[in-house]
């Protein structure tokens, strides 16, 4: 898929978004509109899915082997520090239990030991969950003809959601795979196919949206408004259709700290918090006040994730893509 530069300054904010929103929450801050970048990425997962599968045909097998390569690793590798450090005394509030951990790796929501959320060992990965769902129900759809593929996930989700607002349930499963948040990835495959199209607004109407969304996003912020993914995802949707029409005009070049974060976001998403949780103690001992320890987690955050992306991110993938784990017999030229 050819780079789409606007994607990639979404990808980034929302990322930075989400590392703020955790910095400020560990130092006594409210940055709670933060949180939106998960309905970002959620929107965006579901363009790029889409996007993908009608460029490059693909079985449903071969779509989930690519979908865990590029996720499930890196999330293992994070899952497992998280685990070898609560085991070692370092995370004293974890709680551990073998079926939990399990559950973790295997991406199975399920309620934590420690305060009864649904929460993995590694807390953000809660949103891996509905990647992974998005991937298994996409990955079956795939054996449909393309033009019944949309209606078949909209329809599926929409009956899932149907059936959590209308019965209630506290099983993990069921709360967690009948959440509204589930639509987003359908916005976003709809938004992508008028995209392919050719059917997104110009600049000016694109200028509009995004402003919207930016308005939106500050006055659920500023008014202290609830936040829920009902709100957050048609936002995020008018902020990633606005982006899209901006994208022909050469609006967002390719910058390198931009394009940076927005290709190292998945990263900086799973180990940011590792940073912040060093940063903001460590403030603490020494005296700093909180809003210095703030701004010093979030940028910590963010460049412990940088340097993932380069170090473990970046060179893993590209070695499951080249297939040396799988046939190390066959090497490439």
């Amino acid at each position: 898929m050819t780079t789409i530069f606007g994607i990639q300054y979404l990808r980034a904010v929302a990322a930075l978004g989400v590392v703020v929103f955790h910095a400020a929450e560990r130092t006594g801050f409210h940055f709670a509109i933060g949180s939106a970048g998960v309905d970002v990425f959620f929107v965006v997962s579901g363009f790029i899915m889409w996007v993908i599968s009608a460029r490059r045909p693909m079985s449903p097998l071969t779509f989930l082997r690519d979908r865990i390569q590029r996720i499930a690793p890196i999330y293992w590798l994070a899952t497992a520090v998280m685990v070898l450090g609560g085991i070692a005394g370092l995370f004293p509030n974890l709680i551990l239990s073998i079926g939990h951990v399990s559950g973790s790796f295997l991406f199975i929501p399920m309620r934590s030991p420690s305060n009864g959320e649904i929460w993995p060992v590694l807390v953000q990965g809660w949103t891996l969950n509905y990647e992974m769902f998005f991937y298994a129900v996409f990955a079956m759809t795939l054996l449909l003809p393309r033009s019944r593929r949309l209606f078949a996930m909209t329809t599926g989700f929409l009956m899932l959601v149907t059936v959590g607002q209308v019965f209630g349930s506290d099983n993990a499963l069921f709360q967690t795979y009948t959440r509204p948040i589930l639509l987003e990835f359908v916005a976003g495959m709809i938004v992508a196919e008028l995209w392919l199209r050719g059917r997104v607004p110009g600049t000016g109407f694109g200028l509009v949206l995004i402003a919207a969304a930016v308005t939106g996003f500050t006055a659920l912020a500023v008014l202290g408004l609830p936040f829920d993914e009902l709100v957050l995802g048609p936002l995020a949707v008018m902020l990633m259709i606005g982006t899209l029409a901006l994208e022909p005009g050469g609006w967002f070049r390719p910058r390198g700290l931009a394009v940076l974060l927005g290709d190292a976001s998945y990263s900086i998403y799973l180990w940011h918090t590792f940073a912040i949780s060093v940063v903001v103690k460590a403030c603490a001992l020494v005296g700093v006040g909180p809003l210095p320890s703030a701004l010093l987690a979030a940028a910590s955050g963010t460049a412990l994730g940088v340097c993932a992306y380069w170090l473990v991110e970046k060179p893993l993938t590209q070695r499951l893509r080249s297939g040396l784990f799988s046939n190390p017999v066959q090497r490439p030229a």
